[in-house]
């Protein structure tokens, strides 16, 4: 059995500029009920706010009429949630940027009823859990130049309002995290001018996975709306640009493959691999150290729960529908491993399995960027299987389908 979960204040200091800012909410009532006075998260006044800063509401609701519901009930229940002063901040900005984009969005269809006759065609998507060369496997894909991912920025901002500032604007949500807490940088970097997940793309449906990943107070993600908000985003970026296919990535993909390809059925999913005990951990730790920016109060027993099962059942049930043929052939394996030894081999081999050229000058683009991004960068994010509340022997027993099926090597402990 593995040891009690360390607390998250046992492992990361705060900055001192996020301690005192948080501590101003003791002025005004304690911890959490200052800081709900010092930031107030009130769903109508975030709509008032978005709808005056955007000017005419949009006639179209954006293919989903009961967005404000849910709208509401997540503002409720972060309100209500342990956020501390930071967290309430950044909470709070991303709803208000939410509400702004998902306005916009609608403003464009209006303007553009042409939009919805987009189509996206055999889009790219690199799914798997974290740890497993999923960031790696995307930003090389993205080299490409005959595949568009969706940079933060437009992400963030796909319809820009004014002046064109929605680089610079991307930056809080972006460059900021690491600031709140420097450890974060060397989980996952993020830029303003990098490819980002489908999470991030998705949070103005307020149905899609950013929130529950913040903020365990929020609601499960509605896996069908989150699609087809998904879609309709994707076709206001593309329309009257150069046509490419879109690249995308993100690991809760894993758990809804039958809603991609209903809503994407010519798409290629790129499958990443790696020994359990190497990801499983990483991705409790990732998504812990993601809510420690906004709370002192997190579940780990939970999370770690939730994690395991749901990673844990989605990759073995990927690996008995992949033997059986029930998912369409369309899946292309990219092993940790493999990716480490020879990126361009790895990559080359994806690209004939997907009926794609490889060119020398994409080659060529991959070796220049790993050189210029060396493994470590932003230093190391050690961990152990024991640290997050489990064992390396119990992960690769509960995940033995999954590794025999798709001949996923074991790697070494390393303490």
């Amino acid at each position: 059995m593995a040891a009690a979960i360390q607390k998250m204040a046992e492992r990361y200091a705060r900055p001192d500029w996020v301690r005192r800012l948080n501590a101003m909410a003791d002025s005004l009532g304690g911890p959490l009920e200052g800081a709900r006075r010092l930031i107030p998260i009130d769903a109508d006044q975030l709509l008032e706010e978005a709808q005056r800063s955007v000017g005419a509401a949009p006639r179209n609701d954006f293919g989903d009429p009961d967005w404000r519901k849910r709208f509401d009930a997540l503002a409720r229940a972060l309100d209500a949630s342990p956020l501390h002063v930071v967290g309430r901040l950044l909470t709070r900005q991303e709803l208000l940027r939410s509400l702004r984009t998902r306005l916009l969005l609608s403003r464009a269809l209006d303007e553009k009823p042409a939009i919805a006759k987009e189509k996206i065609e055999a889009p790219v998507i690199v799914t798997g859990p974290a740890r497993s060369g999923t960031s790696i496997t995307f930003e090389l894909l993205w080299l490409d130049p005959t595949l568009r991912a969706p940079l933060a920025w437009e992400a963030l901002h796909p319809v820009p309002l004014g002046e064109d500032r929605r680089q610079f604007a991307s930056e809080c949500e972006q460059e900021l995290w690491a600031d709140v807490q420097p450890e974060f940088a060397a989980v996952h970097e993020l830029r303003s001018d990098l490819p980002v997940e489908c999470v991030t793309l998705t949070a103005p449906c307020f149905a899609g996975s950013h929130w529950s990943m913040v903020s365990q107070a929020a609601g499960l993600p509605d896996p069908v709306l989150m699609y087809d908000f998904h879609r309709r985003i994707l076709q206001v970026l593309q329309h009257g640009a150069e046509r490419r296919n879109w690249l995308l990535k993100t690991p809760g993909h894993l758990m809804t493959l039958d809603l991609l390809f209903a809503t994407y059925p010519d798409a290629w999913v790129v499958q990443t691999h790696r020994d359990p005990a190497k990801t499983m951990p990483s991705t409790v730790s990732t998504t812990a150290l993601v809510q420690w920016m906004r709370t002192d109060q997190i579940d780990l027993e939970l999370l770690r729960g939730a994690i395991s099962g749901i990673f844990s059942f989605a990759l073995n049930s990927v690996a008995e529908r992949r033997a059986k043929g029930d998912l369409p052939d369309r899946f292309v394996d990219v092993h940790f491993q493999d990716l480490l030894r020879d990126p361009v081999a790895t990559l080359r081999a994806a690209y004939e399995r997907m009926g794609r050229r490889f060119s020398d000058a994409h080659a060529e683009a991959i070796r220049r960027y790993l050189a210029e991004k060396p493994k470590g960068k932003f230093g190391v994010h050690q961990y152990t299987p024991e640290e997050w509340g489990f064992t390396a022997e119990g992960l690769r027993e509960s995940l033995a389908p999954y590794i025999a099926h798709f001949g996923v090597a074991l790697e070494e402990e390393r303490r």
